[in-house]
């Protein structure tokens, strides 16, 4: 695939620690695996380009043709396509499989890279903008719903749909949405996240916040069902990693509790969990507990 694109270049295995690797010391580069016969790779693509071009330089896009170089798919474990994953500072940094609408790419890239001030070929003077406040997540289900009010046609705002909701606390209005997918979205790999995502969800319904769990872990360190929730809301939130030690603590001293509990809760962390590198390390830890 030759594309125009400046930031945006095709990559092979001979060129990886190159182009992607060692570059990457210097700029992001996002790594999109891809093939001609993958439908959502078509869709995808193109908006991962264009974005490309509107960071102008922040990131890079490097693509792989999996049918080309099925051999560094597989270094990356790529099971689905398409798969994307983020190179900074010489390693994997995050990454996510198939096909997200604009608005979640955005919210990726804003997670670790920003836009450029200044476009290609416009004076810096005419690109200034305000700055735009992060939305809440009431007001991204209110986009949302407008959104899906002005495009019915477009069902994969439904899954924007289940998000927002989760985002919001409304657990069962998320789950009518998932269980009336589309047969076509319904076994899609976010589909499959979101379900877990509202599974780990639901079980901190009725659970005391994160200051409270944590004084009951300091009081009785073997407070399993503390350990539990502390993971689950820790997942959830800002640190997932500490959220997986929770369940791998369980794990090591407790295998047993409710019914392998811990071992469940780390199956479904790794399954909503777009941190390939930090999914690959704390499953490895999970087998060396278990066998």
């Amino acid at each position: 695939m030759t594309v125009a694109n400046t930031h945006v270049f095709d990559v092979t295995q001979g060129t990886f620690e190159t182009d992607v690797i060692k570059a990457s010391l210097e700029t992001p580069i996002l790594v999109d695996f891809w093939a001609e016969w993958c439908g959502p790779c078509k869709s995808l693509g193109p908006l991962l380009e264009k974005l490309a071009g509107e960071y102008n330089g922040s990131f890079r896009l490097a693509k792989v043709d999996v049918e080309a170089e099925q051999e560094l798919a597989g270094i990356f474990g790529v099971r689905s396509i398409p798969t994307v994953v983020l190179i900074k500072d010489g390693q994997i940094a995050d990454g996510f499989a198939g096909a997200l609408p604009e608005s979640q790419l955005r919210e990726f890239l804003s997670r670790h890279v920003q836009p450029s001030s200044r476009l290609e070929g416009v004076p810096e003077e005419a690109t200034s903008e305000p700055e735009t406040a992060t939305e809440t997540p009431d007001q991204a289900l209110a986009r949302i719903q407008q959104e899906m009010a002005a495009a019915p046609d477009k069902p994969e705002l439904k899954l924007d749909l289940a998000q927002a909701l989760i985002h919001t606390g409304q657990y069962a209005a998320a789950e009518a949405e998932l269980a009336n997918l589309p047969a076509n979205l319904a076994t899609d790999d976010r589909a499959k996240r979101l379900q877990g995502q509202l599974e780990l969800a639901r079980s901190l319904e009725q659970a005391p916040d994160e200051t409270a769990l944590r004084q009951r872990i300091d009081l009785k360190p073997d407070d399993w069902e503390a350990r539990e929730l502390l993971g689950v809301r820790l997942v959830l939130g800002h640190d997932p990693g500490a959220g997986l030690e929770q369940f791998l603590a369980i794990l090591k001293e407790a295998r047993d509790w409710n019914d392998g509990q811990a071992r469940k809760r780390l199956l479904a962390a790794f399954q909503i969990l777009d941190d390939a590198a930090l999914v690959g390390r704390y499953r490895r830890q999970m087998s060396s507990l278990l066998f």
